[in-house]
C-alpha cells in the first residue's frame, strides 16, 4: 500500500467519523437536563462549585515530573551502549531539568498549600 492512500484513507474515514459524531446525537436541550440530579430530590444548593486551581496546578505539576521520571527509567539498559559519556550526559541533563522544575515549583509556592 503506497502512502497517498493511506494517507487519503486515513483522512476520509477520520473526516467520515468526525461529521457522523457531529451530526448523529439529538440536541435535546431542556432545563432538566442541566439541573443536578439529586436522587429525586430538589438540590439545596448550587451543583456548580468554584474549582481550585490548586488542584489543577499540582496534577500538571505531577505529569511533568512523571513525564520526566518515565524518560529516566530506561537508563539502567542504555548504560550498556557503547557510547557511555553521551548516555551519562543526557541523564544530568534530564536530572538537572527535573532538579530546575522542582526548583522553580519551589520559589513561586506551587507545592504550598497555604494561601
Amino acid at each position: 500500500m503506497n502512502l497517498p492512500l493511506a494517507l487519503t484513507t486515513s483522512i476520509t474515514l477520520t473526516l467520515l467519523l468526525v461529521t457522523i459524531a457531529f451530526w448523529l446525537p439529538q440536541l435535546n436541550v431542556y432545563t432538566e437536563k442541566y439541573s443536578p440530579y439529586e436522587c429525586g430530590f430538589d438540590p439545596m444548593g448550587s451543583a456548580r462549585l468554584p474549582f481550585s486551581m490548586k488542584f489543577f496546578l499540582v496534577a500538571i505539576t505531577f505529569l511533568l515530573f512523571d513525564l520526566e521520571i518515565a524518560l529516566l527509567l530506561p537508563l539502567p539498559w542504555a548504560s550498556q551502549t557503547n557510547n557511555l559519556k553521551l548516555m551519562l550526559t543526557v541523564a544530568l541533563v534530564l536530572i538537572t531539568i527535573l532538579a530546575a522544575g522542582l526548583a522553580y515549583e519551589w520559589l513561586q509556592k506551587g507545592l504550598e498549600w497555604v494561601e
